[in-house]
């Protein structure tokens, strides 16, 4: 081993073994439990199916009453932890810069009818256009992406959308305190290039950048296929009378001969894709309407102006037929390396799906039975602290691949194949939780004594529609264009 080589793992363990101690000065209340808790999910030897199992790794000490009790009652300073994903190393782009995406995944609760605070949560269903609304517990991630095709992401917060709460709001609001703790944290200083915050159609973009317009953010997301932007509004000639238009010309996403001549065209060839062809058109606005979310101090509706992008493809791995993409950036006068830059960019958004996947399918997010939503709040920070550990080992971990997988290089091994090695890597780092203390469970109730306290139900949040409201109409095949903001 070179010497190059045993300072970087020196380095590596230092950083994970510094993390592991903050993690459990997080822990506030059954903080050996909950520290040991996560352990189990690391050096676990396959997926998590339940706490109660998790009792049964060696690196838990506790009992199984022990680990649901952590969790119901422990307690996590999220203050201090949101502070300590922030200060760890993040990945970064070719430019240098900080790329952040944001996404709603959720915790499905559909029989727990004793839980508070469930939301109807959008799913998908096996046909087309079916999408199915499935009580649960949404969740807003935010994580930092890394350059190229990878299964790793940085994740850096988590927050669970509560009743009533506006999405676009909420999320504005998130990544303004995310980006306060990484310009705190040394993540970004005077001079460095802007950071990039990705999302998908389900976010109003325009209203997103004109949140976060005094921080230095740009925003970069996809747009339906059904929006009409405007253009800017053309000079207004001498002498002419009235009131100056504030609006162009239309830019229909569905009417090619609204698009005209566009400012930039890229050709790039691809090995999944084929040949893509992007095409920007600079200084594109939507049309806003008398909202409040909207309105300025002095009661007009801002002019926010971006790039729309659209990304044409030859064909996808899976076979099935393209559609184009629109993405809409809040930055204007993109040049040709810009537009390249942005749609290579959001492809890396959907590596935000493959930290969804592992945490449910392999570290067992969802697994545990869960009434109320502050545990559920508990489980969730345990599962970023577990996974920032794996990203953390990933220059130390081995390759202990299955018989029928490839080896691989030890900078591409997944997230699901450094777990493997956790546990021999555990050891060498910090490991504050002290042995359990011996004791004897309670009596329980009595038998034959009833249950006279039964656990309240609670209904499942739903928007409340007047008496006044219009009957429902059969949804046209042919939708109109969106003209409005």
């Amino acid at each position: 081993m070179s010497l190059s080589h045993r300072d970087a793992r020196h380095e590596a363990l230092a950083e994970l073994s510094c993390f592991r101690g903050e993690f459990y000065s997080c822990l506030t209340a059954r903080s050996d439990a909950l520290f040991e808790l996560a352990d189990a999910v690391l050096c676990g030897d396959g997926p998590v199916r339940s706490l109660a199992e998790l009792s049964l790794v060696g690196e838990s000490r506790r009992g199984h009453g022990g680990l649901y009790a952590a969790v119901a009652r422990g307690g996590v300073d999220t203050a201090r932890m949101r502070r300590a994903l922030a200060g760890v190393p993040l990945p970064r782009a070719a430019d240098g810069r900080l790329v952040l995406a944001v996404d709603v995944t959720c915790w499905l609760r559909p029989d727990a009818h004793t839980s508070p605070e469930r939301i109807l949560c959008h799913t998908y269903g096996r046909g087309k256009d079916q999408h199915i609304p499935v009580p649960g517990w949404p969740y807003s991630i935010v994580c930092a992406l890394e350059p190229g095709r990878s299964s790793w992401t940085a994740p850096l917060d988590a927050l669970r959308l509560s009743p009533g709460d506006d999405t676009a709001t909420v999320t504005a609001r998130q990544l303004r305190e995310l980006i306060d703790r990484l310009i705190t944290a040394g993540q970004w200083h005077d001079g460095d290039r802007d950071i990039l915050v990705i999302a998908d159609a389900g976010y109003d973009a325009p209203r997103l950048a004109h949140l976060l317009r005094d921080l230095p953010v740009q925003v970069l997301a996809r747009m339906r296929s059904d929006r009409v932007l405007r253009r800017a509004a053309p000079a207004r000639q001498p002498g002419t009378m009235g009131r100056p238009p504030r609006h162009g010309g239309e830019f229909v996403f569905g009417q090619d001969h609204t698009w005209g001549t566009p400012d930039v065209t890229t050709v790039t060839d691809t090995r999944l894709y084929g040949t893509a062809t992007a095409r920007s058109w600079d200084r594109l606005h939507p049309k806003l309407t008398h909202r409040s979310s909207w309105a300025t101090d002095d009661g007009t509706l801002p002019i926010i102006e971006g790039t729309v992008i659209r990304l044409d493809i030859d064909h996808l791995p899976s076979g099935a037929t393209p559609k184009p993409v629109w993405l809409w950036w809040s930055g204007t006068d993109a040049t040709p390396a810009d537009t390249d830059r942005l749609w290579q960019a959001y492809l890396r958004r959907f590596d935000i799906e493959h930290t969804f996947r592992l945490f449910k399918q392999t570290l067992g997010w969802t697994s545990p039975k869960i009434r109320t939503p502050e545990a559920a709040d508990r489980w969730t920070w345990l599962i970023l602290a577990a996974y920032t550990q794996l990203r953390l080992a990933r220059p130390l971990a081995a390759d202990l691949r299955r018989p029928w997988e490839k080896p691989a290089p030890p900078e591409r091994l997944t997230p699901a194949r450094v777990r493997r090695d956790f546990r021999h890597i555990r050891p060498k780092t910090t490991c504050p939780a002290s042995a359990p203390k011996p004791s004897r469970p309670g009596p329980g109730r009595p038998p034959g004594r009833k249950n006279t306290r039964p656990t309240p139900r609670h209904d499942v949040h739903t928007v409340r529609k007047t008496d006044t409201a219009k009957p429902k109409t059969k949804k046209s095949t042919t939708p109109r264009p969106r003209r409005t903001g």
